[in-house]
């Protein structure tokens, strides 16, 4: 499959934050293809395992499967159903939404509210929020309870569109993009040698509070580890200090959360083979699964590497394919490049 196939067999799958363990075969049958073992862990976390030529070290390649969405709260007696957001889903994009619902069969649903014919005036100048919206499936309450319930998970309807210069749109890009990587730098590295035991980890949960990361980090207890996410991408009424461009190659972040000679030496391996990347400085916590990783157990040596990604949380998350592919050749090349004596200079400055 080329990247655009894989992304979308990738996407198809629909995994809220805490729906993995049901919804997660696809991206497992993805990495048993290109690993010589993979695994679940207890929470969810797809393990995949390529062995290296020493297995003195590990190094962790972390990116999460999980995505926003929605989940049933209320059913009222005419069958309108109430829902509350499930990570950081932007309420302004609610309205109007085509929604599925995951019941003991898939449903499908629109987000209503009121119009704004007979909104009071002071209602017309407020954003609506997710209390007063409501989903309509066209069933009655008694057809409603019979397939859908308290609980049930929630996902928007949206097929991927390929738009031009290489820019690909969905929802679920943060961060099946991500994935989609791994699953590149693993192709890559069927050509390579690599003293490091590579561990590519599909985490659960980062959209709740990194917590794939934090186990998966304490089971592999890798030598090191490096997160793949996506961050903001140049799009208009935006400084330009806050974004990456699309297509201009992977973000390289650097600051607290960053090892500086493993940011260094991913700088230097973009240098060396004439691969594009760009800079991010980051104050603090990267809001990556890099936070969980960098403090799991005594301390690993982490980085992050981001891809580009216009109008974040929302149904048409929008990715350069260009940046994805030059991701996977700056990691695979990266790995391939550590020995034994950087992995034991991690810790002398």
């Amino acid at each position: 499959m080329d990247l655009q196939e894989i992304l979308i067999s990738l996407i198809e799958p629909t995994i809220v934050s805490g729906s993995e363990l049901q919804n997660s075969n696809k991206i497992k049958e993805a990495f048993l293809e290109h690993c010589d073992n993979v695994k679940c862990d207890k929470l969810g976390n797809i393990i995949g395992l390529k062995k290296g030529l020493s297995s003195n070290y590990k190094i962790m390649l972390a990116a999460h499967m999980d995505e926003i969405g929605l989940i049933v709260k209320h059913i009222d007696d005419k069958g309108f159903i109430r829902f509350i957001s499930v990570g950081g889903v932007d309420q302004r994009i609610l309205p109007a939404q085509e929604v599925i619902i995951h019941g003991s069969k898939k449903i499908l649903g629109t987000i209503g509210n009121k119009p704004p014919h007979i909104q009071e005036k002071k209602e017309q100048k407020k954003a609506i929020k997710a209390d007063d919206m409501f989903i309509d499936t066209g069933f009655s309450a008694q057809d409603v309870k019979k397939y859908i319930s308290v609980g049930d998970f929630i996902t928007f309807k949206r097929k991927p569109t390929e738009l031009f210069n290489s820019r690909f749109s969905s929802n679920a890009l943060d961060n099946r993009a991500g994935i989609a990587v791994m699953l590149s730098t693993l192709q890559y590295l069927r050509k390579m040698n690599h003293d490091l035991d590579v561990y590519m980890v599909a985490t659960v949960q980062e959209e709740v509070g990194l917590r794939g990361a934090i186990v998966s980090s304490y089971g592999v207890s890798p030598d090191i580890g490096i997160a793949i996410d996506v961050c903001h991408g140049d799009m208009p009424n935006t400084p330009e200090y806050e974004t990456q461009k699309l297509g201009l190659g992977p973000v390289l972040s650097l600051g607290p959360n960053i090892h500086p000679k493993l940011f260094e030496r991913l700088k230097h391996i973009a240098q060396d083979y004439k691969i594009p990347y760009q800079l991010n400085p980051e104050p603090s916590s990267t809001g990556t699964d890099a936070w969980a990783i960098q403090i799991s157990k005594e301390g690993i040596p982490t980085a992050v590497v981001s891809i580009p990604l216009r109008y974040m949380h929302t149904t048409v998350e929008t990715i350069c394919l260009d940046d994805v592919k030059m991701s996977s050749r700056l990691l695979a090349l990266f790995i391939s490049s550590i020995c034994k004596d950087f992995v034991e200079g991690l810790t002398c400055f």
